[in-house]
């Protein structure tokens, strides 16, 4: 379950979330913090996921619930979670998570 508290000075947009793999080593000026990196690898069959999520109009917070599937399948290992909020005049707000996926 990925749950996040989203609030703007005046009225949010939509919040967008980006999980890509990390196998690389590379880096987003947004992380807060990162983990003890596994070894660099290339992938075989990473998980990718871009997806957005609606806002009611006219709102400055919101609580946002929602439950994430990952396969059961994929590459295991170092992953990025980027969540964007972009409120209602277009300004982007962006934090990133350095996170493990594991079998």
């Amino acid at each position: 379950m990925f749950r996040a508290q989203l609030s703007d000075n005046a009225s949010l947009g939509s919040v967008s979330v980006d999980i890509h793999h990390n196998f690389d080593q590379h880096t987003h000026s947004t992380e807060v913090e990162s983990c003890n990196l596994d070894a660099k690898k290339n992938p075989i069959k990473p998980f990718l996921l871009i997806q957005v999520f609606n806002i009611p109009a006219g709102l400055k917070t919101y609580d946002l619930q929602q439950e994430i599937t990952v396969p059961a399948d994929i590459d295991a290992g170092d992953y990025h979670f980027m969540i964007r909020l972009t409120d209602k005049e277009g300004w982007q707000s962006i934090k990133g998570l350095s996170i493990k996926v594991i079998d």
